[in-house]
C-alpha cells in the first residue's frame, strides 16, 4: 500500500508553508531519518525527514511551491514489493490529491466563497471572468493555485491562456510571474479595463483595486523592479503593522557612558581561550544582553506583555536578539540571559545568529522571548527608535558608542558615550517603570563588574 507524504506543522502557528526544494527526486530509495526536502516557513527554512522507507515514487508539489496546506500530499512513497503500478490507486496521484485537489473544486463553491471576499473589502471577480479561468480552450478543466488566481486577476490576465507548469497543467504563480516579464503586460492593460468595468456594474458597492503607485501612472514612472514578497516578509510586515496600530507606543531614551565597559571587555577577551569549543569574543552587544536581562529582574514589572484578559508578568528574563537577514530580520532568543555568564551569552548569541542567517534555527529558538534588543550601531546609527515584537512588552534599541564632550565636576570632558531607547508598550508598562528599567540598565552598563557579581 502506497504511503502519502504530507506537508508537515513545523511550529504549533504554521498553517501552511513552501516547498522550497527536492533533495531527494522520484525513484530514489528512502529509509527512515533521510533528508527528503526543504520546507519554508515564515522565519526559517527547514529540513524535513522521511518517516517511512521505501520508494519515492511521485512528488506531487514541485519545488518552489507556495501556500501548501499543513497536512496536504507532497509525495507518495511505494513501500517495498510496489511498482509504478501502484501510483495508480494512490489518491494524491490519481485524485489530483493535496493542494492540486483543493483547486479543483467545483464552480459553485467558488460562488459561495465571492461574497465573503468582498466583505474584507476585495473586488470579486466578476462572473463573466469565472469560466475562462475553470476552462481551457478545449473544454477541459483548469488548475490555478489560490496565489497564482490573485495575482492573474490583479493583473487582469486570462488563465485559460496560459500553460500550467504545476502538477496536473497547474497555473502556478511562477506561471503568471513569467507572463507579466513577458508579453503579459500588453494582455494585462488591454484586459484590465473591461474587467474593472464589468466588476464595478456587478459589484457597485466594492472598493476599486488600490493602484499600484498612488500619484504616478505607471507610464510616468522610471523603470523599476518588482520583488516578490517572501512568506518573512509578509510575516514582518503584518506583525509590524500590527503592533503600531494595536500597541501605544512611548519611548525613554538614557545616554550612557561605556568607557569602563570598553576596558573590561578588553580585559576579558585578552584572557579568553582562541580556540576549541570554550573559545569566546565578548561584544559591547554580549553586556547590552546581560545589563538588559538583569535590569528586568531589578525591575520585574517590565518584564510584561499585555493580553486582553490580564497583564502577564514574567519570572524569567527570556532576550530575543534581532538579526538581519538578507530578506527581513529573525530575533533567536537567549533564554535566563540573566542566569549565564558573558562568555555563555557571546558563544549562545554567535551560534545563534550563524544558524538564523542559514536559515537552520528550530522554531523554539525564536519563540516565546519576553523582551527584545535591537542594536544598529555597528552600522554607524547614533539613535533610533524600534517597534515592539508582538506578545512582548518593550524593546531596546541600542546605537553606536561615539566620543562625545561630557560635562563631569563641572568641567569639559570626552567619554565615549552610547544611545538607548526603550520602545514599550503603555498597555501593560507605565511610564515610570520604564524610566525605571532604563535607569537600573545604565548603572550596570557603567559599571560592568556589576554584572560579574
Amino acid at each position: 500500500m502506497t504511503i502519502e507524504i504530507t506537508m508537515p506543522a513545523l511550529s504549533p502557528t504554521m498553517s501552511e508553508g513552501t516547498l522550497a526544494r527536492w533533495l531527494k527526486k522520484e525513484g530514489d530509495a528512502i529509509s527512515a531519518g533521510d533528508v527528503i526536502a526543504e520546507i519554508e516557513t515564515d522565519k526559517a527554512t527547514m529540513e524535513v525527514e522521511a518517516v517511512d522507507e521505501g520508494t519515492l515514487g511521485k512528488i506531487l508539489v514541485p519545488d518552489g511551491t507556495e501556500g501548501v496546506a499543513v497536512n496536504a500530499p507532497i509525495a507518495i512513497l511505494l513501500e517495498e514489493g510496489e511498482d509504478e503500478s501502484a501510483l495508480k490507486d494512490a489518491g494524491g496521484s490519481a485524485g489530483g490529491g493535496g493542494t492540486a485537489a483543493k483547486a479543483e473544486k467545483p464552480e459553485p463553491v467558488a460562488e459561495k466563497q465571492a461574497p465573503q471576499e468582498s466583505k474584507k473589502g476585495e473586488a470579486s471577480a466578476p462572473a463573466t471572468e469565472a469560466k475562462p479561468a475553470q476552462q481551457s480552450g478545449s473544454g477541459d478543466r483548469l488548475v490555478a493555485s489560490p496565489l497564482a488566481k490573485r495575482m492573474a486577476q490583479q493583473a487582469g490576465i486570462d488563465l485559460s491562456k496560459i500553460p500550467g507548469s504545476g502538477p496536473h497543467r497547474r497555473v502556478v504563480k511562477a506561471d503568471i510571474e513569467a507572463m507579466i516579464r513577458g508579453d503579459g503586460k500588453a494582455q494585462a492593460a488591454s484586459a484590465a479595463q473591461p474587467a474593472r468595468q464589468d466588476a464595478a456594474a456587478a459589484k457597485p458597492s466594492a472598493p476599486a483595486p488600490a493602484a499600484k503607485s498612488p500619484t504616478l501612472p505607471d507610464d510616468l514612472l522610471p523603470a523599476y523592479e518588482e520583488i516578490p514578497h517572501s512568506g518573512m516578509r509578509k510575516v514582518i510586515a503584518k506583525r509590524m503593522a500590527e503592533s503600531k496600530q494595536t500597541a501605544p507606543h512611548f519611548y525613554v531614551t538614557m545616554d550612557c557612558e561605556i568607557d569602563a565597559l570598553l576596558e573590561t571587555r578588553k580585559a576579558l577577551n585578552a584572557r579568553a581561550p582562541k580556540d576549541g569549543p570554550d573559545a569566546y569574543r565578548i561584544s559591547v552587544n554580549d553586556f547590552v544582553v546581560r545589563a538588559a536581562a538583569l535590569a528586568l529582574l531589578k525591575v520585574p514589572a517590565a518584564n510584561a506583555t499585555w493580553t486582553e484578559t490580564a497583564t502577564r508578568r514574567f519570572s524569567r528574563a527570556d532576550v530575543s536578539v534581532a538579526v538581519a537577514l538578507d530578506d527581513g530580520l529573525i530575533t533567536p532568543v537567549i533564554r535566563d540571559a540573566s542566569g549565564k555568564g558573558l562568555a555563555a551569552i557571546s558563544r549562545e548569541t554567535k551560534d545563534l545568529a550563524e544558524r538564523a542567517r542559514a536559515g537552520k534555527l528550530a522554531p523554539e529558538e525564536y519563540q516565546g522571548g519576553t523582551f527584545t534588543v535591537s542594536n544598529l550601531g555597528m552600522f554607524g546609527v547614533r539613535e533610533f527608535s524600534a517597534v515592539i515584537n508582538p506578545g512582548q512588552g518593550a524593546i531596546l534599541a541600542v546605537g553606536a558608542g561615539e566620543q562625545r564632550p561630557v560635562v563631569k565636576n563641572g568641567a569639559l570632558a570626552i567619554a565615549t558615550v552610547m544611545s538607548c531607547t526603550l520602545s514599550v508598550d503603555h498597555r501593560s508598562i507605565d511610564g515610570a517603570v520604564g524610566a525605571q528599567l532604563m535607569q537600573a540598565f545604565k548603572r550596570l552598563i557603567e559599571d560592568p563588574l556589576t554584572m560579574l557579581l
